[in-house]
């Protein structure tokens, strides 16, 4: 049943601290070691988004979960499977609405207002559910020449079809707000194509944030505060992108400043991981609807 009596933002919140003051972001996913990238996903394989992508992440890293997949105990029973005695519940967010009525004004009308809240429900990983069929529980994959160079094309595809200016040299990663253009150094200097990519990636969920483009700021409500923002937003922004692509995903540059910075914002209000998450959403889907409308051009052109 759906509970609403935990205030699940400082829930979320506080676990996710308590991570990163222990040096971990749990976004962070060794995606190429266990053969098993990508999003947390429902029962039926539909992919987690948002705050609940970032939030079963972080409770898969804490209790060692290798399973992608995430079920309520009736959906497992459904599957023919048993949540196991001692399993560990997680839950999903998702948001809901009630009518507050308002004071009455001079002419005898209400201004009725709706409000916003959080409720959940308990899910399982399926590392701790019994009978499932095969397919729900991990299998390792060795990397291998083909495994990789399938890799690169998917890495390829996505990236080529992004319209940002890169330019290649130096030792530093960054995006160039006032020039628009990605600074990369240049793909020999990383330890690995899996390396560039997720850097590619990091730096180009800053470049959505243009003006000309999803136009992100924070404003007012974080201040000085809105520099660790924008950095948690591209942070988790390649984390999804790079889960989508099968990459491993970590921390670039200025560990110790990125996990203090965030420390601050997310100590100093607790929504603030739940419109980070949003806005990485957004700019995620921002980049892939460019290589998803390039390989629709090309599947008509191949039809026509």
């Amino acid at each position: 049943m759906p509970a609403a009596t935990r205030d699940i933002a400082a829930d979320i919140t506080t676990t996710i601290i308590a991570r990163l003051e222990a040096g971990t972001a749990p976004w962070q996913r060794p995606w190429s070691l266990i053969g098993e990238g990508g999003r947390p996903l429902r029962h039926e394989g539909i992919e987690y988004t948002g705050i609940n992508a970032l939030w079963l992440w972080a409770v898969g890293d804490m209790h060692g979960f290798r399973s992608r997949y995430w079920m309520t105990a009736r959906q497992a029973r459904e599957l023919g499977g048993q949540v196991r005695p001692n399993a560990t519940p997680s839950y999903s967010v998702y948001a809901s609405t009630f009518r507050k009525a308002g004071v009455p004004t001079l002419l005898g009308m209400s201004a009725d207002r709706m409000i916003r809240f959080l409720r959940s429900y308990e899910v399982f990983n399926a590392d701790e559910i019994a009978g499932l069929p095969d397919y729900y529980y991990p299998q390792a994959v060795a990397p291998t020449p083909l495994l990789l160079s399938d890799r690169q094309d998917r890495i390829d595809a996505f990236f080529t079809a992004i319209p940002s200016k890169v330019r290649h040299g130096g030792g530093a990663a960054f995006f160039d707000l006032t020039f628009d253009y990605i600074q990369m150094p240049r793909p020999g200097t990383f330890k690995s194509a899996d390396a560039y990519a997720s850097t590619l990636a990091h730096e180009s969920c800053h470049w959505t944030g243009h003006r000309t483009r999803l136009d992100r700021t924070f404003g007012k409500k974080f201040g000085d505060k809105a520099y660790a923002m924008e950095e948690l937003v591209a942070e988790l922004g390649s984390a999804m992108i790079c889960g989508d692509l099968g990459l491993p995903t970590e921390l670039h540059d200025s560990h110790a400043n990125y996990l203090a910075g965030w420390l601050r914002v997310l100590k100093a209000d607790k929504t603030a991981i739940f419109l980070a998450a949003s806005k990485a959403e957004q700019a995620f889907s921002y980049l892939r609807n460019f290589s998803v409308e390039a390989a629709h051009t090309a599947d008509t052109r191949l039809a026509a």
